[in-house]
Formats: C-alpha cells, sequence, structure tokens
C-alpha cells in the first residue's frame, strides 16, 4: 500500500504520512507499550457522503486502554471526533476507510516500565475495503493457543503488544490451510477469534462469551447485539461456552469492525449446520450493512457524517 500521499494526524498536527516517522528504539516498538482503535468509515455513492461509524464508542473504549497504560489522551472525545472528521476531509476520501488512533510510549531507551516516559498520539487513515473475505464461509480452526489471560495483560484493551498472541493464533491457522482461529480462554472456554468476537446460533438464541472470557468488548459487537434486541427479538445469552458448543451450533459468525459479519463455514473440519449462510447470521448481516450506509433511519446515531460539515478541527 502506497502511504506517502495520505495526511496523518501525528504529535498535535496533520502531516504526510511520510513525515511522521519515529525511531528504531520509540518504547512502543520495542516493548508494545501502547494501544489502539480501528475505526470503519463506508462511502455512500447516493449520499455522496462518508459515514464514520461508533467514533464516540470507539474513542472512549482507547480511553480506558490509554488509562491501562498510565497514559492519558491529549484531548477530549468530542475534539478527537472533531480531529478524525478534519482528517478524513483533508484526504478527500471517495471510498470505503479504515482509522487508526494509536497512543504509544514514544521515549527511544532502554528499559521496560510505564511510568516516567512520554506519550505519542496520533491518526492514520486507509483507504479499506474488507479484511476477511465475506462472500464466502470461513473455515476456522481451534488454535493451540490460549488466549492471553487478564492477571498476566488485560485483553479488554486493545494494547499492542497483545497482538502477538492473535497473531500466532492467525498464522497457525492459515498454515494449516485454514481462514482463521479462534482461541480458548485460560479454562478451556471459548473467547474469540484473532481480531474477532465469535457469535453462535443455538434454537433462534444467539450465544457469545461474556466478559469474564478475556474477550475484547467490540463496538461491532455490541451493535449487533442491538440490532439483534432491537430490530429481531433475538435472545441473547452471554456466558461462557464449550469447545463442543462450536461443532453442534446451528450457525456461527465473527463480528468485528474490520471484519463487520463474516460467517463460519466449518470449525475443526466439522461444517457448521449445512455450510451456508444460516437465516439469523444473513438478517444481522445485512441490516448492519444498511445501518452504516445510513440505509436505517433508526441507527443514524452510529454515524458522523465527513462532508456534510467542513468546519476544520481547531487544535
Amino acid at each position: 500500500m502506497d502511504l506517502s500521499s495520505i495526511t496523518v494526524f501525528a504529535n498535535g498536527d496533520f502531516r504526510r504520512y511520510e513525515d511522521a516517522k519515529v525511531g528504531l528504539l520509540t518504547h512502543g516498538l520495542q516493548y508494545g507499550t501502547g494501544c489502539f482503535e480501528g475505526i470503519r468509515g463506508y462511502w455512500e455513492a447516493d449520499d455522496q457522503e462518508l459515514y464514520l461509524v461508533l467514533l464516540r464508542d470507539h474513542y472512549e473504549r482507547l480511553k480506558l486502554s490509554a488509562k491501562i497504560l498510565t497514559m492519558e489522551l491529549p484531548y477530549t472525545v468530542d475534539e478527537l471526533i472533531a480531529i478524525t472528521v478534519d482528517l478524513a476531509q483533508r484526504n478527500n476520501f471517495r471510498t470505503d476507510i479504515y482509522m487508526r488512533p494509536c497512543i504509544f510510549k514514544s521515549a527511544e531507551d532502554i528499559g521496560v516500565r510505564l511510568h516516567g516516559v512520554p506519550d505519542y498520539f496520533a491518526i492514520i487513515p486507509v483507504p479499506f475495503t474488507s479484511y476477511l473475505d465475506t462472500s464466502k464461509g470461513l473455515n476456522v480452526c481451534v488454535s493451540s493457543w490460549r488466549r492471553a489471560d487478564d492477571t498476566s495483560a488485560p485483553p479488554r484493551a486493545k494494547i499492542t503488544g497483545l497482538y502477538v498472541n492473535s497473531a500466532l493464533a492467525k498464522s497457525e491457522a492459515i498454515g494449516n490451510g485454514y481462514d482463521e482461529a479462534i482461541l480458548l480462554s485460560h479454562d478451556g472456554h471459548v473467547s474469540e477469534g484473532s481480531a474477532e468476537n465469535v457469535f453462535l446460533v443455538r434454537n433462534g438464541a444467539l450465544y457469545t462469551p461474556d466478559p469474564s472470557q478475556n474477550v475484547l468488548e467490540g463496538c461491532t459487537r455490541r451493535a449487533i447485539m442491538q440490532i439483534a434486541q432491537e430490530q429481531f427479538e433475538i435472545p441473547i445469552v452471554e456466558r461462557s461456552i464449550d469447545r463442543g458448543e462450536l461443532y453442534t451450533a446451528d450457525e456461527a459468525f465473527f463480528t468485528g469492525t474490520a471484519a463487520g459479519i463474516a460467517y463460519i463455514r466449518s470449525v475443526d473440519k466439522r461444517l457448521v449446520g449445512d455450510g451456508a449462510m444460516g437465516p439469523i447470521s444473513r438478517k444481522l448481516s445485512e441490516f448492519y450493512q444498511r445501518a452504516v450506509r445510513n440505509k436505517e433511519a433508526d441507527y443514524a446515531t452510529w454515524l458522523t457524517s465527513t462532508y456534510r460539515n467542513r468546519q476544520k478541527a481547531a487544535v
């Protein structure tokens, strides 16, 4: 991906991507002492508008992640929303995009710690279409790697260093001929995918691991649960899920900001249902896609328009 023409927001100012570099000894690079968010923007040609999805939810979660790492965002949530809109305007995107806000420890020295290290904040936008191929079902495996436990490092925060856990699981899955992995928690219950939350459907109800299973409490996860309850009156059960339940589900799917909704065709070479996208997965996916493109008026509050208001952010 050629990022040279992209404008980013870095350390308090708008600049070209190639001018926003960090040193080789940067603390966040060497020790994984940073956290981030992923924010989607959907270009709707009929409206000539780029809709940024759940900005406030993502920035509220970033604040909590930063707090865990003893960092403090240099802007309020309202200011971050304004900066993000301004950044999208400056790049004049006319395509779906992905925004990556991040804050990390920026000292260039040797020493593992969180205290006494300055912070660096940036937002990097990139054109983006899809993270997973959702046109067909995913063949997934249960990973041999366990999900990082909260007693070691808090997986509820999007901490950069923790994603080595996800990278190991993902590459193991791909190397063994699968599309994605599902990690189990330390006590052997279903946790999540390498970068997605997991849902199962059984007897018309929706099941998903509860937060005690070391899941990231995803913004898209919460949005899908809201749609399921409000639009379709689907019962939702948050609880620990055994591995065997993956094999007996009627339907299964992943959710995530980057992934959207991606249905699972098989787990460990066992078909989920008949291997096709199930009716509940389909109607949730179709409704969500309409909502993020401003086709469902009841969910317009999820969206922030980019071009409707061209006032620049004051930073």
